[in-house]
């Protein structure tokens, strides 16, 4: 892993901020699973503040459900972990490398609010609780329009890919 300053695209930022360019620095996935479109603000160690753009255009909504598209809420829950992962990385000071992976550990406490639809604008939260023995643990919540749609406590480790075959604890 090397050490860098994110970037961040100041045209179209008044805060601290990343466009997808940067977050793709910090994420692996893409197409279809990269599910973090911008994030808006953030402070090292504390929050996050991203959001992810729902469009009728994604694949998971052919399927649910043609007749009344709903965005899955394991999808709405892999946003917020995807954002807490780049907080992970923002508060360390480093971009992964090729070798690094992050794995979702564990979820408390979720709770769906309201349904995720097409046109909407999820607007994700996420706060670090704690990070102990290289497991970070976050309070998660997504809103659209000012109203909760998700909520959480996740937590996630972050492991070389030689690693990544080894439990956790080890």
């Amino acid at each position: 892993m090397t050490t860098t300053t994110p970037v961040t695209s100041e045209s179209t930022c008044t805060k601290k901020c990343l466009d997808i360019h940067a977050i793709k620095q910090y994420l692996p996935h893409r197409y279809p699973l990269l599910l973090v479109d911008r994030v808006l603000d953030w402070e090292s160690g504390k929050t996050i503040t991203a959001i992810k753009n729902v469009t009728v255009n994604e694949e998971f909504f052919n399927g649910h459900f043609p007749h009344k598209p709903v965005m899955p809420g394991v999808l709405m829950i892999e946003a917020m972990a995807q954002t807490a992962a780049i907080l992970s990385f923002l508060t360390m000071d480093i971009k992964p490398d090729e070798n690094s992976v992050v794995y979702f550990v564990g979820i408390d406490n979720a709770r769906f609010k309201r349904p995720v639809e097409p046109g909407d604008q999820l607007v994700m939260n996420v706060e670090i609780l704690r990070v102990a023995r290289g497991i970070w643990k976050y309070k998660a919540v997504g809103t659209v329009d000012g109203q909760t749609a998700v909520e959480a406590e996740l937590m996630c480790t972050i492991r070389s890919a030689t690693d990544a075959s080894q439990p956790a604890g080890k």
